[in-house]
């Protein structure tokens, strides 16, 4: 068969070695006689790949010990709501970067739970830059300071992290969880939904500091207190199993590809190419993202209107491209080059770009 030129926003690509390797143990895992998806979670079998899968995580993205890695459901949407519910006590404010769709939805469910504040918005610049380090104001009685690492719609990202003293500092690292290296030891909190660089959709990795995991107040359901997970090693309820394997797959994968400082180059190659041919068009495309903070993993750009824009789409898709619709919300044309998505991939779409603008423009 012909493989997609996948740049796909989420569920996105995941490696072809990965599929095949799935594919050849789906009917029959280590000579079990059944399929990692039939098995009990309390078994030898997938035991082990819970405990292979947070040892991979630890080794990939130098998590120090005192941080629990939980294999968890729901998405980064329920971990809007459950971070503050773990974190957020009274008498204090969850503290928040305004930087475009996914940084308000977690703003709309911290709303629910407890008091929040605002520290930096770029609303003015209709979220296409991320604040400046200087720009961030954490309040004196913040629980946290939550930030939105990469924001897939706009295709913004944060290149550096504030330095948030003892305010544990939160990120939600859906988007580019993995995409380069990133000094744990500055965060009290990692989140990220699978579906971009881990995996398939149904897992949520949740990076958390002991202390903060300890904290957890009794007054919530156990399903959503982060104690409960972290002592049960994510095996309190029956896991996502066979999203978790393939995690499992990817992050061997990520360690065969030489690990995530070279993942972080090839990353910044592909888009390089992509941003290459948008700022040598003459205007013919134009980038949406502010140049000092454009993502590595979502690019953004639009072109003279919205008639030209699907004409890009269709004969795009025609030519074997998909995904490069940009988010409804938003319109315009995104190019999503999350780990998976290859080299190669990226040559034959800034290729595309320029034939198509030779013809069109």
């Amino acid at each position: 068969m012909t493989r997609a030129y996948n740049f796909n926003a989420g569920p996105a690509a995941i490696p072809l070695e990965v599929l095949q390797q799935a594919q050849e143990q789906f009917v029959d895992y280590q000579g079990a006689g059944m399929s990692i998806m039939e098995m009990s979670h309390r078994s030898t079998f997938y035991e082990q790949v819970n405990n292979e899968t947070q040892d991979l995580m630890r080794e990939l993205f130098q998590i120090p010990e005192n941080y629990h890695v939980l294999l968890l459901q729901g998405g980064a949407s329920t971990q809007f709501a459950m971070l503050p519910m773990n974190l957020l006590t009274p008498g204090k404010v969850g503290a928040y970067v305004q930087t475009g769709a996914w940084a308000d939805k977690a703003i709309k469910e911290a709303k629910v739970i407890g008091e929040m504040a605002v520290a930096a918005s770029t609303a003015s610049d209709s979220f296409m830059r991320v604040p400046r380090l200087d720009e961030i104001v954490v309040p004196e009685n913040a629980a946290y300071l939550h930030v939105t690492s990469n924001e897939t719609i706009g295709g913004t990202q944060f290149h550096e992290f504030p330095d948030t003293g003892s305010v544990p500092l939160i990120s939600d690292m859906s988007s580019d969880i993995l995409s380069r290296p990133v000094d744990i030891g500055k965060f009290g909190l990692i989140y990220a939904g699978a579906q971009k660089n881990l995996g398939p959709s149904g897992v949520t990795v949740v990076i958390i500091r002991d202390d903060l995991a300890a904290d957890s107040p009794k007054s919530i359901p156990a399903m959503l207190r982060y104690d409960t997970h972290a002592k049960a090693k994510s095996l309190y309820n029956t896991p996502p199993s066979f999203s978790v394997f393939m995690m499992k797959l990817v992050l061997q994968w990520i360690k065969g590809k030489g690990g995530v400082a070279q993942l972080d180059q090839l990353n910044r190659d592909k888009t390089g190419l992509i941003y290459d041919a948008i700022d040598g068009s003459g205007g013919f495309y134009k980038g949406c993202a502010h140049t000092d903070s454009r993502s590595i993993m979502n690019v953004t750009f639009r072109m003279a209107n919205e008639e030209l824009e699907k004409l890009f789409v269709k004969q795009s898709e025609a030519e074997g491209f998909v995904g490069l619709k940009g988010h409804r919300d938003v319109g315009g044309l995104r190019a999503s080059t999350y780990n998976a998505v290859t080299l190669e991939s990226c040559q034959a779409l800034a290729q595309f770009m320029k034939e198509f603008q030779q013809k069109n423009g």
